[in-house]
């Protein structure tokens, strides 16, 4: 992963074993000196393989101000990010969420961090009225985590402009990659699938399969977070999704994935129907752009998921 503009720094990634984090980590640890802060509540200590960095196993709800002395640059991932969780125990979800960002967030005020890239959700914008969405798209959280999500960049845009913090707030569309299990919290269709595939189960369909999703894979993540964080980016205090502008429907996903025997089973109240961003400010204002067509990245994550047997559990994936 090219690094443009982030070498020699003295970055502080929290979630930072985490899926999404930990591939932040690895891109950057070579170049600069990197602090990772994790409980390891839902991440990993092995995701960091052979990355040499300073760990330190807490919440971000810790007494955690000490560790952003001198950072320059905080990648925010730390996060609940299960959805039904949210819906069953909506307090859990609003203090890691809300009050762990503030907390990050003050500490960053305090020491003067100057740059901060907060991990920030497409669940923001609930149902779409219109597509492709774009960050004008109406905001309509449907669930405790987006809601909590949205509050984060609300949060992150009056740091900016109350006390100077560089912030960007990236709303992701539909992760994947090495290292999201389906027994994790990050789990999704891709993950789910992935391992009906591997064991050569029935993959569940729930609805009629055309809905869509905007499938964006790991290691563009991370490159849209490296771009965020560059230095003199006119971008902050914005929100902007990241994605890859295409949209996939399950159906065809399935089909991608080498689903032979697909089951149906009643849609499920409340799932987004239609999902794909629009990328004209994520290349505006960052210069991003997709580069792991989905064929290929669902083709090395199949690859990946069939070596990873070790770190499964059983469980009852959905979709």
């Amino acid at each position: 992963m090219k690094t443009v503009g982030l070498y020699g720094r003295r970055i502080l990634v929290t979630g930072g074993c985490g899926f999404i984090g930990s591939h932040l980590v690895h891109a950057l640890w070579r170049d600069n000196e990197v602090i990772v802060i994790d409980d390891l509540s839902s991440g990993r200590l092995s995701n960091l393989g052979n990355c040499q960095v300073r760990m330190h196993q807490c919440s971000i709800l810790d007494a955690i101000d000490g560790l952003f002395a001198d950072v320059e640059i905080v990648f925010h991932t730390a996060a609940d990010v299960a959805v039904q969780g949210s819906i069953d125990d909506p307090c859990h979800d609003a203090r890691v969420n809300v009050e762990g960002l503030l907390r990050v967030l003050e500490a960053c005020r305090r020491h003067r961090v100057k740059r901060f890239v907060f991990s920030a959700s497409s669940a923001a914008y609930g149902q779409a009225v219109s597509l492709p969405i774009n960050e004008d798209h109406p905001l309509r959280p449907d669930s405790p985590y987006a809601v909590g999500k949205l509050a984060g960049e609300y949060y992150g845009r009056l740091y900016h402009d109350l006390y100077g913090l560089e912030i960007v707030s990236l709303r992701y569309f539909n992760v994947y990659g090495p290292r999201q299990l389906a027994d994790g919290p990050y789990s999704g269709v891709i993950s789910v699938f992935a391992q009906w595939v591997v064991e050569q189960q029935p993959l569940v369909i729930y609805g009629d399969g055309r809905q869509t999703r905007d499938f964006v894979h790991v290691q563009d993540v991370v490159q849209a977070n490296v771009l965020a964080a560059q230095p003199g980016l006119a971008a902050h205090g914005q929100a902007i999704n990241v994605g890859t502008g295409k949209a996939t429907s399950i159906l065809e996903l399935a089909r991608l994935m080498g689903g032979q025997d697909l089951r149906f089973a009643p849609a499920r109240l409340g799932d987004v129907r239609e999902s794909v961003a629009d990328l004209h400010q994520a290349c505006q204002s960052l210069g991003f752009a997709p580069t792991i067509p989905l064929e290929e990245g669902l083709r090395t994550y199949l690859e990946w998921y069939k070596e990873s047997e070790h770190l499964r559990t059983p469980t009852v994936g959905t979709s």
